[in-house]
């Protein structure tokens, strides 16, 4: 009697990455793709309507819900099912924070298809991947002796941390709101909160510690 397949469930706002990501999941013996959500509400409805899945690969940038949030909550719904991260953001700045949301791994998506393969074979053993470079950036903190993040960072929302990330990247309110599919109104909101937080007194100040924040990752 042949093995069943590793089920995997696809959560990703972009139809067409999650159409090549089924492609090449697919082509493996060992695994099929038997789900997929376009955003954190949908996951987590299909997953609590009861449907197996032996892995989640999602973004941690959706439309409704920030993948951050969607991880914790499959976290505490299904606590032995593992999430592992695609994305398009530098996973010097976000794996760390992925992990400590619940994920087993984080895997960028301009990555070659063999690389996420092999970071899902890896996750569905039970280890948690990254690659060499964050593996040694991390263990090296830990050697340091600097294991926990800046705590006024930590005490950012996945949102704030997000929107954080961007002005450092040097985006606008208005380029982030697009990024994000969120409205400007909220951007901003975020902005606000981030300021106060950090104890930034401006936007001027909130750029400069956003910028020199996000060249130290």
């Amino acid at each position: 009697m042949a093995a069943s397949k590793a089920q995997v469930m696809l959560v990703d706002d972009h139809a067409m990455l999650r159409h090549g990501m089924a492609m090449l999941i697919n082509l493996e013996p060992d695994m099929e793709v038997f789900a997929e959500a376009g955003d954190g509400d949908e996951a987590l409805a299909t997953l609590k309507a009861g449907h197996h899945a032996d892995i989640v690969l999602m973004d941690v940038s959706l439309k409704t819900l920030s993948g951050f949030e969607v991880i914790k909550s499959i976290h505490t719904l299904l606590p032995a099912l593992p999430v592992l991260v695609v994305s398009m953001h530098d996973e010097g700045v976000y794996a760390e924070r992925a992990l400590r949301a619940g994920a087993r791994g984080y895997v960028m998506k301009q990555e070659p298809g063999e690389v996420l393969v092999t970071a899902i074979h890896e996750v569905l053993k039970g280890n948690i991947y990254l690659s060499k470079p964050m593996h040694a950036k991390l263990l090296n903190r830990v050697a340091g002796g600097n294991s926990e993040p800046e705590p006024l960072i930590n005490s950012l929302t996945p949102s704030e941390f997000e929107v954080l990330h961007l002005i450092g990247s040097g985006h606008s309110s208005q380029e982030i709101a697009k990024l994000l599919s969120r409205s400007i109104k909220t951007i901003e909101t975020h902005r606000f909160n981030i300021r106060t937080k950090l104890n930034l007194k401006d936007g001027a100040d909130l750029i400069r510690y956003a910028t020199h924040w996000s060249e130290a990752q």
